[in-house]
């Protein structure tokens, strides 16, 4: 049987689409299959922020933080018309569990990690300023910081992430349904079945991008590595009638004191999110609606004044290491598990962040690039223009 592709990749959310983009600039084969339609799990389901992750500080996430904001300028240096900058407000008020100092010593932090550039630095509103805020409650408010993240559509940005792979020769199938790979001498016989008929075809490498259902692929891999312990964790957020005007909010959760963002969403109130561990089907994922109150619960706290109509709900899973320590402290960094340490011809992907993707998938080709005859210099995907 001929070499059909280099490299399929099974999943099209924003990992899958980033890594078919690294492979496909880098001159090689590659065809991504996806069982429903591109961005249409967590890719699609996020809170649209393109970040370095600010309360990642408070459990010592230094790197990843570093990462992501330097990942935050490239991306709004390659795709302006689909990333944006937006103002976040952060009003702290008399009896907030995270005090003033406190909050002012992470955004120091966060505005060096980010490299010092003007817009990495953060400020505190004047008093006079709080009536400005959309409405948002004066009472017992000490005051606001004001900093800068950016903001995306994840489903948009990752349809572009797709395009450009496509540009450079990547292949596309979906509906597509991935049922299995035999492991030769030489890499995967594939097997998989479209709307229309099975297909068979040999790859050099398989990337496993599949989010929830990782594991669940990796089942159907002939000789692939073990399985990584993880836990999925439900996100909702719920979209809000009526848009704020002045930027973002990110606000302290009364009850467990965990952070909730408010951020202004296509002519609405997009407000998330919610961490709940979550043991079904990842394709079965909704909103509940203990998880629905709890957020309006915040939003109505400190926003008393404003509608909170609910338009919209929406839930995604993000995929965190085992562990004893709560979902909030968990490490976000995106593991990636290969069947072999040098040459590696099966990679697997487990959770990440949206903000992180380019640095996913150059780490994947890294990990390729003995199987693919790759040399350095890689091509540089922070230099490839991202149009919507």
């Amino acid at each position: 049987m001929k070499m059909d592709h280099d490299v399929v990749v099974i999943g099209a959310g924003i990992h899958g689409a980033g890594v078919a983009q690294a492979v496909a600039a880098a001159g090689r084969r590659v065809l991504v299959l996806e069982r429903t339609a591109p961005a249409s799990g967590t890719s699609s389901r996020s809170s649209k922020l393109i970040h370095g992750g600010l309360r990642y500080l408070e459990s010592g996430q230094f790197r990843l933080v570093r990462e992501s904001l330097l990942e935050r300028e490239r991306l709004l240096r390659i795709a302006p018309g689909l990333v944006k900058r937006i103002p976040i407000h952060i009003p702290i008020y008399r009896g907030n569990r995270r005090r003033q100092a406190w909050i002012a010593a992470g955004l120091s932090l966060y505005a060096l990690l980010a490299g010092g550039r003007e817009h990495s630095r953060f400020r505190r509103l004047a008093r006079r300023q709080f009536n400005d805020l959309d409405r948002l409650n004066t009472e017992d408010l000490q005051t606001v910081f004001q900093y800068h993240d950016a903001q995306t559509d994840d489903a948009a940005l990752t349809r572009a992430v797709l395009d450009s792979a496509t540009r450079y020769g990547a292949e596309l199938r979906f509906p597509a349904r991935f049922d299995g790979a035999t492991r030769t001498e030489i890499g995967y016989v594939v097997r998989y079945r479209d709307e229309r008929r099975d297909h068979v075809c040999q790859t050099r490498a398989l990337v496993n991008a599949a989010g929830p259902w990782a594991n669940e692929v990796l089942a159907a891999i002939q000789h692939a590595h073990p399985p990584e312990p993880v836990e999925l964790v439900q996100g909702t957020h719920i979209v809000l009638e009526g848009e704020l005007t002045r930027g973002g909010y990110y606000l302290e959760a009364a009850r467990d004191g965990r952070a909730v963002f408010a951020l202004p969403w296509q002519g609405a109130t997009l407000v998330g999110t919610t961490e709940t561990p979550y043991r079904g089907d990842p394709s079965d994922v909704r909103p509940l609606p203990e998880e629905i109150d709890y957020l309006l619960g915040v939003f109505r706290h400190y926003f008393p004044a404003r509608q909170a109509k609910v338009l919209a709900s929406f839930a995604g899973l993000r995929v965190l290491p085992v562990g004893d320590r709560h979902v909030f402290h968990r490490p976000r960094d995106t593991v990636i598990r290969t069947d072999h340490d040098r040459v590696a011809r099966l990679v697997s992907i487990y959770g990440g962040k949206l903000t992180g993707y380019r640095l996913t998938a150059r780490r994947v080709l890294d990990r390729l690039a003995p199987v693919l005859d790759l040399n350095e210099p890689l091509p540089d995907t922070a230099a490839i223009p991202l149009p919507p």
